[in-house]
């Protein structure tokens, strides 16, 4: 023992080393077992360190991954890609790049892998693809409202026009515009009920362009009527006279109302429905433009058998005034220097099919036919006018 009653302090033991050489020898003993302790201790703590990261390393956020998964398959359930197409594409490109950033990390050795880049994109990206789905829905919802609301008025529009022209489609010649815009909303209507609320949207634009060349039409008709309203009145006057001078028969169409009206002696006398050529809206311009000429014609021949149709009169177009009006229109561009005027126009049988179908004649029924005959031959006045406010 050092320091004790052994070996007192300063004592030097007789026949052996000094009590100071033996202080500093078991001093310096001391100071070489506590650094061997102290390695000991820094190698045990720090292969107890290795140990534990390696046996316990930081986990891949698989669970984040496969969330932003989720919410993207949702967001494109709920259209995302289409109506929040923006914010979409980001969260799809934030999970691409979180699950690459978890792949890399996935490649080092344990102890150096750092899931906290991952982490914090793939959490931004499925909050992204809420955001999307939430966004889609809204403006879904939005789109949908707008789109029944459009259809709404579209379809109110449709029976507003039908109810003010009140069968006058047809005789207007705005019957195809009328149809086609009907056409544009029933084809909206399949669209929204696919749930493709756009495209219904176009349709219901291109159903009121329709109505708009309805309107057009209809303004330019109601003009082009304003216009020749007196001379329509002032043709069907003549021939009423003509027929009370002469105590003769004669014949008025009014194409407006597709009615044949047979005159004796300046009287009404009997009263024919009529079908007309599929043009019969406007004035006769041009061989094959299905219109029914209008204008003051007589008969030039009755053919009681032998008609194509049934029996027919046959009237003197292309008269003067037809040929004048024909040369002009050529002259103006109007019409194609290689129209025809054509002709062999008729008041003739087998109609009654209610509809306007012939080439640019007259149709009654063949009982019709029978009655007129009766009565007109060649020579008997023929006018026929767009419109006339005369009888019913």
């Amino acid at each position: 023992m050092i320091g004790n009653r052994m070996f007192p302090r300063g004592a030097a033991v007789k026949g052996g080393p000094s009590a100071n050489y033996r202080i500093r020898t078991a001093r310096r003993l001391s100071r070489h077992r506590l650094r061997t302790f102290i390695i000991i201790a820094v190698v045990i703590f720090a292969g107890a360190g290795v140990t534990f990261l390696f046996l316990n390393p930081p986990m891949p956020p698989t669970v984040l991954l496969d969330n932003a998964k989720m919410a993207l398959k949702g967001a494109v359930s709920r259209n995302a890609p289409r109506y929040s197409e923006a914010t979409f594409r980001t969260a799809e490109r934030l999970m691409k790049e979180g699950w690459m950033e978890m792949a890399r990390q996935n490649g080092r050795l344990a102890p150096f892998r750092d899931y906290r880049a991952a982490d914090s994109l793939l959490q931004t990206a499925y909050k992204a693809a809420m955001d999307a789905a939430a966004q889609s829905v809204t403006y879904v919802g939005n789109l949908q409202t707008l789109t029944l609301a459009e259809r709404n008025d579209l379809y109110d529009e449709l029976r507003s026009w039908e109810e003010a022209l009140n069968g006058n489609l047809n005789v207007l010649q705005v019957k195809r515009y009328w149809y086609s815009a009907e056409l544009a909303l029933h084809t909206s209507d399949r669209l929204t009920r696919a749930g493709e609320y756009e495209e219904a949207r176009d349709q219901l634009g291109l159903g009121r362009t329709w109505l708009k060349k309805l309107s057009d039409a209809v303004t330019t008709a109601d003009n082009d009527h304003a216009t020749y309203i007196k001379i329509w009145r002032r043709w069907v006057a003549e021939t009423i006279e003509q027929s009370r001078a002469a105590g003769s028969y004669a014949i008025i169409v009014d194409k407006s109302v597709h009615k044949t009206y047979l005159i004796k002696s300046g009287n009404l006398f009997k009263t024919y429905n009529c079908e007309l050529g599929y043009g019969s809206a406007r004035q006769k311009m041009f061989s094959g433009d299905g219109a029914t000429p209008e204008g003051k014609y007589q008969v030039t021949l009755a053919r009681h058998r032998g008609s194509r149709y049934y029996k027919a009169l046959m009237i003197n177009y292309p008269n003067e005034s037809d040929q004048a009006r024909f040369r002009e229109n050529k002259a103006r561009g109007v019409i194609s220097h290689r129209a025809r005027i054509g002709g062999l126009i008729e008041i003739h049988g087998e109609g009654g099919r209610g509809k306007d179908w012939t080439e640019g004649c007259v149709a009654l029924t063949n009982k019709e036919m029978d009655s007129i005959m009766q009565y007109v031959t060649t020579g008997t006045p023929v006018t026929i006018v767009r419109r006339l406010d005369m009888w019913p």
